[in-house]
């Protein structure tokens, strides 16, 4: 299975009865692994999962902590971006150069590096003391 027919197969499973916005995400692991995970809304907005974070934490609780590739699909008109909070998260696990494939259910694909996608990032060299 490839990293776009796993993020769509999975995008069919998320649980989203508030926005009706279904959102897949696959992340192959360094080991060469594909991992997958859908967004999953709570009536406590705040509270939901995204479809990249639920990927990565099924990257990690495989056994892997690197990933190398992204796809994310969701059912708009245009291809969907990971928001902020998970483009800090894919960062965590990915190298600036790994690309990150947005794209529509309809076939719209764009793609962009980690480092495109969030510049300036945030990074454990931040935490060093000066």
């Amino acid at each position: 299975m490839s990293l776009k027919e796993a993020a769509l197969a999975v995008r069919e499973r998320a649980y989203a009865p508030y926005s009706n916005f279904k959102v897949g995400a696959a992340v192959r692991g360094v080991s060469g692994d594909i991992h997958a995970g859908c967004n999953v809304e709570n009536v406590a907005y705040p509270e939901g999962t995204c479809a990249e974070a639920g990927a990565i934490a099924a990257m990690v609780a495989a056994g892997d902590t690197e990933l190398t590739e992204v796809y994310v699909v969701a059912g708009s008109p245009m291809p969907v971006t990971p928001c902020g909070g998970c483009r800090q998260k894919l960062a965590e696990f990915g190298k600036p150069e790994v690309t990150v494939t947005m794209a529509t259910t309809g076939g719209i694909e764009r793609s962009m590096t980690l480092a495109e996608l969030l510049p300036g990032v945030f990074n454990a060299a931040h935490m060093d003391e000066g």
